[in-house]
């Protein structure tokens, strides 16, 4: 039997400059799942993005889910991409086993941990405070350009990285330092900064977006404290739950954060496009 995928709907041209388009996966013309293909909305018609792809339960195990993920890339490459993408839940096995199989490599993960009632403290020495209008200005410089420096490390174009890093800075955070839900701190440590926060208290799901500990204050502990002070100020906000993405190869943030009790939730990955 042989499974194909047929077009579900015409090419469509979205508003933010995107194209999308759905598949059903067909096994000899009969449909027996789904796939949703677009482009990316920061990087452009370069990249393509595997949004969705489902196989029907009574077809699934038997190679349908390869077959359909490889003919999406054959249809990202005739859409002139040269990068596809796709994000999956972190369980091992299934689509996470599926996409590294097939030559993704993990970019990034996104973690999360439940949050208590009671803010945790800060350890002796440690004060958090907010940022200062003129710290604001050298730290967006600074973690704009670190951002898209770990992107380039990763395959991307050094022109599509700061062009992402540029693009998710402006939409985040319009307002600067005055943005709604968005609070960014200062670390010191017996009167000495030694590291910054941005941390997103929207809803009720907090994210850190951003915690940096100054190369010359790094391994003693104040990157704990930093994500102590993101639990501290979730909590004292209301929010249930904090997330946060860390790259792969990261191994010192990772050992952290599972240390803390981080636990993986999705995986983002991405194959070139040859």
């Amino acid at each position: 039997m042989t499974t194909t995928l047929r077009p579900a709907e015409p090419l469509q041209r979205n508003p933010d400059g995107t194209r999308s388009r759905r598949f059903h996966v067909c096994v000899n013309s009969r449909p027996v799942g789904e796939v949703h293909l677009a482009t990316d909305p920061v990087f452009g018609d370069a990249v393509a993005r595997i949004v969705s792809l489902r196989v029907d339960e009574p077809d699934r195990r038997r190679g349908r889910g390869t077959v359909a993920a490889l003919a999406a890339e054959e249809v990202a490459r005739g859409w002139g991409c040269r990068r596809i993408e796709v994000t999956v839940p972190a369980e091992p096995g299934t689509a996470l086993a599926l996409a590294t199989a097939l030559g993704y490599v993990v970019r990034n993960r996104n973690m999360e941990k439940p949050l208590g009632v009671t803010p945790p403290a800060l350890p002796d020495g440690a004060l958090a405070r907010p940022m200062t209008e003129g710290e604001y200005v050298a730290w967006q410089a600074e973690s704009s350009a670190d951002y898209a420096r770990e992107w380039a490390r990763r395959g991307v174009p050094e022109t599509e990285a700061l062009a992402k890093a540029a693009a998710d800075q402006a939409a985040l955070l319009p307002d600067g330092l005055a943005t709604e839900d968005m609070l960014l701190s200062v670390l010191e440590h017996e009167g000495v900064v030694v590291g910054t926060l941005w941390l997103a208290v929207r809803g009720e799901r907090a994210y850190v977006f951003d915690v940096e500990t100054r190369p010359a204050h790094r391994g003693r502990g104040h990157g704990r404290s930093l994500m102590l002070l993101a639990e501290a100020q979730a909590t004292a906000a209301g929010n249930r739950t904090i997330g946060l993405n860390v790259f792969a190869d990261n191994t010192p943030a990772e050992r952290l954060y599972d240390s803390l009790g981080y636990t993986t939730t999705r995986c983002s990955l991405y194959k070139p496009l040859l």
